[in-house]
């Protein structure tokens, strides 16, 4: 086995002792919780399917009947206390893999998760 190859599976072997990491840590934990609450939650799937339909009609064709349609789902969700764990519970999530983003970046010299955009040229 070269050098290259070892290096790279001891790379692919701590990045599965991190997923495994994330996946035990108490914020993801959390955050698959109030994901499975969501889905178990009727009034709170209707409350975000509706939201994101009126959401592809504005797209389609802005409209202010619509727009306070929005607004009102909107201040529906804001009172959905599965809605709202699910958004906290979520926040917190990208915030640890965000804080996980910079501590790789910083000895790299360079942004870890940053898109290049693909492509050469």
């Amino acid at each position: 086995m070269s050098e290259t190859q070892s290096a790279e599976d001891a790379v692919e072997g701590k990045l599965q002792a991190f997923i495994d990491a994330v996946e035990d840590s108490e914020t993801y934990q959390q955050f698959m919780a109030a994901n499975q609450q969501l889905e178990n939650d009727d009034e709170a799937m209707e409350l975000l399917n509706e939201y994101r339909q009126k959401q592809r009609q504005m797209q389609m064709n802005f409209d202010q009947s619509l727009m306070e349609d929005l607004q009102e789902i909107q201040n529906e969700m804001s009172e959905n206390k599965t809605i709202q764990q699910h958004k906290a519970a979520q926040t917190e999530l990208v915030e640890l893999l965000q804080e996980t983003n910079d501590v790789i970046s910083e000895p790299l010299g360079m942004e870890f998760a940053q898109s290049t955009g693909g492509g050469c040229c």
